[in-house]
């Protein structure tokens, strides 16, 4: 028996995917939100965690947050969209052994469970383009960081205060963050930031 820990933050959708992974033979399927909350939250350790990739780690600078995988401590199953390639990094970087693409059937996910749990790797093909697009990130650490300070609506300097820079350097890295990322302002930047799930 295969032991399954489901963690999303959808409440309805947490249990629909409850409901199928229990419907296959050999799995004993709980389940819990990344906050931690949950009917079956006291059911851990489990052999698999389904994580639905949006519940991974938050984005730079989330103080407080424990990432799932370490609450799980065990291998990770990641359901992700292709055209977030931010969020297959971050599983990537977690250890995920499976990516099953959140378009894919019921059947490839518990084909993904079954094979992570014998300690393989599971891949959607829709994933394979994505993933490699993951490694490709182009913005720098502190460029991120400035960006995710500037979408909580800091100004330039209280994110110089924040991050102990100068405003004249909080500014470059804005720059360069929007000449990166090819967008038209900051605005436009965090939105092609956020919409990559990169943060």
């Amino acid at each position: 028996m295969v032991r399954v820990l489901v963690v999303h933050d959808a409440t309805l959708l947490r249990s629909a995917l409850v409901q199928l992974l229990r419907s296959a033979d050999g799995l004993d399927v709980s389940s819990m939100s990344s906050r931690g909350d949950g009917p079956d939250d006291d059911d851990l350790p489990a052999d698999v965690c389904v994580v639905d990739g949006d519940c991974l780690e938050g984005p730079p600078g989330e103080a407080g947050r424990v990432p799932v995988w370490d609450r799980c401590g065990t291998r990770l199953v990641v359901l992700a969209a292709p055209e977030r390639p931010g969020v297959l990094r971050r599983a990537f970087d977690a250890g995920a052994l499976g990516f099953v693409d959140k378009d894919a059937s019921s059947q490839r996910l518990i084909a993904a469970v079954h094979t992570v749990a014998k300690g393989e790797r599971f891949l959607d093909e829709r994933l394979t383009v994505a993933l490699l697009r993951a490694s490709e990130m182009p913005l720098t650490a502190r460029e991120l960081s400035v960006l995710f300070q500037a979408s909580q609506g800091a100004s330039v300097a209280e994110i110089a205060a924040c991050l102990h820079l100068s405003r004249g350097t909080v500014r470059n890295y804005m720059a360069s963050a929007i000449r990166k990322v090819g967008a038209r302002n900051r605005v436009d930047a965090i939105r092609i930031v956020q919409g990559a799930g990169w943060m």
